[in-house]
């Protein structure tokens, strides 16, 4: 082989085997996004000696996104946002507040929200204070309802939300997450972008029969081919449900994470993971977020996260 030969064999094998390496390496090409839930949402982590309710300083190095929770409309999160495009974090807003009311505890979930008679004009208020920040650039996602079915929030309330924030900001999508008892019952506007539930205390989804069932039974649901599924990671542990029912050690936590992961990479449909949660005992005393776990645990969610978001 004479050396200009020589020259083009070695560049062929370089390529092949770099689009080789890349097609190994890359198995969650279609992951946007990865991160946790009760980052800036006004929630003080008990367990240590700190006073402190945002922390995204301590996820920004392998997450792409993260909550902020929004309770008024006169909330300014300017400031709190520019925090996290500072650390290449895109905030996912909680919105339940703003649009929707607690009323009574006729719901499956004993807490029943309708839909605020001045919904719209609470949402004007917040989009006109919060106008330089709502753009795709900024914004990962706006989140409406709090597992909707669940906490009792109609199809039609869901759509008049969903379209109100669709026709004002078409390119920032919009998100929920139901609670699994619900499934059955929900339905899903086509204003909605992202989907997802929660159900937790789960080794392995990819092999839980009840897991799979209501995976399957979310892919039903969807009412628009373009719409994207963004996968609920149990990155918490209670002692009584985790270990007790579920049979899973903190220890094996990472475990857990790994195969949701899986089960992400799996489906084309799915855009991302979320951690729920980050600090230690939101929800209820005792238990562990993901701040807490094992470092085995929390090095798993880190090599998880940068694998999505490259960081």
């Amino acid at each position: 082989m004479n050396y200009g030969g020589l020259l083009i064999f070695i560049s062929i094998l370089f390529l092949s085997c770099e689009k080789d390496q890349n097609s190994r390496t890359t198995p969650d090409a279609h992951l946007e996004y990865f991160g946790f839930s009760i980052v800036d949402t006004y929630w003080d982590d008990p367990t240590d000696s700190e006073t402190k309710t945002n922390y995204a300083d301590e996820i920004h190095h392998f997450c792409n996104i993260a909550d902020i929770l929004i309770l008024e409309p006169d909330d300014d999160i300017v400031e709190r946002t520019t925090v996290f495009t500072n650390l290449e974090l895109k905030p996912i807003l909680h919105l339940n507040e703003l649009f929707f009311v607690l009323v009574d505890t006729l719901s499956a979930s004993g807490s029943n929200f309708d839909l605020r008679t001045d919904f719209e004009e609470r949402w004007n208020e917040f989009k006109l204070i919060n106008q330089e920040i709502l753009t795709p650039t900024s914004i990962a996602a706006f989140y409406i309802g709090e597992e909707p079915t669940w906490n009792g929030i109609s199809f039609t309330e869901l759509s008049a939300v969903s379209e109100l924030l669709q026709s004002d900001f078409p390119d920032i999508p919009t998100m929920i997450i139901e609670a699994y008892p619900s499934l059955d019952d929900l339905r899903i506007p086509e204003a909605i972008d992202w989907v997802g539930f929660d159900q937790y205390f789960i080794k392995d989804p990819n092999t839980n029969d009840e897991f799979q069932e209501n995976w399957q039974k979310l892919h039903r649901k969807l009412s628009d081919p373009s719409q994207r599924i963004m996968v609920i990671l149990d990155s918490h542990y209670i002692d009584w449900a985790h270990g007790d029912y579920g049979n899973i050690e903190i220890e094996q936590m990472g475990e857990v994470a790994r195969n949701y992961y899986d089960l992400a990479v799996q489906d084309k449909r799915v855009i991302g993971i979320l951690g729920y949660f980050w600090p230690n005992e939101f929800d209820i005393p005792g238990s562990t977020g993901a701040r807490g776990m094992p470092r085995n645990v929390i090095s798993e969610y880190e090599i998880m996260g940068k694998s999505i978001t490259k960081k």
